[in-house]
């Protein structure tokens, strides 16, 4: 089977790809510069920075996976919440309203050929109180993570529907994972 480098230090994609029988050779963090272009759009964002991210963990001799998950209104690409400020921010524009989240994975090969699929999946989220956005924000589940919210955790509860990808909003959509991974001959569970 090919080796596999795994570009995120996410323990969150690497919890996921171990749900299709993948363990990485290797996991790095690949550092680049996230900052959105001048009218870039989500979905395009999504995917320059997978693929950016494959490329600089890039390895002649094994495969990258390097993915990203953006939080968008309409056009608004949500920052990832580094401060409780920025996290509700985020969630009161997030409040009782559908937002997208646009899961990008990028697989590239040891021959420079990178293949990337894209997830879309449409969240709505609860009108939030008061009182269940302090909570949330006290649990501090939203530090680092895009748009404020890890649907894995508490904020799943807030959550009224989602249609599309649950794996793609936890950061890495394992339907398009195993499609690129299958089709250069790993062998999943």
């Amino acid at each position: 089977m090919p080796s596999l480098i795994l570009a995120s230090a996410s323990p969150r994609r690497r919890e996921l790809l171990a749900r299709l029988g993948i363990e990485p050779a290797r996991v790095t963090s690949a550092e680049i510069d996230e900052t959105p272009q001048d009218g870039e759009l989500p979905h395009v964002y999504a995917r320059r920075m997978a693929h950016e991210k494959a490329e600089a963990a890039r390895d002649a001799e094994a495969h990258v996976l390097a993915g990203d998950t953006v939080v968008a209104a309409g056009r608004r690409i949500l920052p990832k919440a580094e401060d409780e400020a920025t996290a509700r921010k985020c969630l009161e524009l997030l409040s009782g309203r559908r937002h997208r989240v646009l899961s990008a994975v990028a697989l590239r090969y040891p021959d420079g050929t990178v293949r990337a699929k894209l997830s879309e999946t449409v969240v709505r989220f609860k009108r939030l109180s008061e009182a269940e956005l302090a909570v949330y924000l006290a649990g501090g589940e939203w530090d680092g993570k895009a748009g404020g919210y890890a649907i894995q955790g508490a904020a799943e509860g807030l959550i009224e529907w989602i249609k599309g990808s649950h794996s793609g909003v936890m950061g890495m959509p394992l339907y398009e994972t195993r499609l690129l991974l299958t089709s250069a001959g790993f062998k999943l569970a």
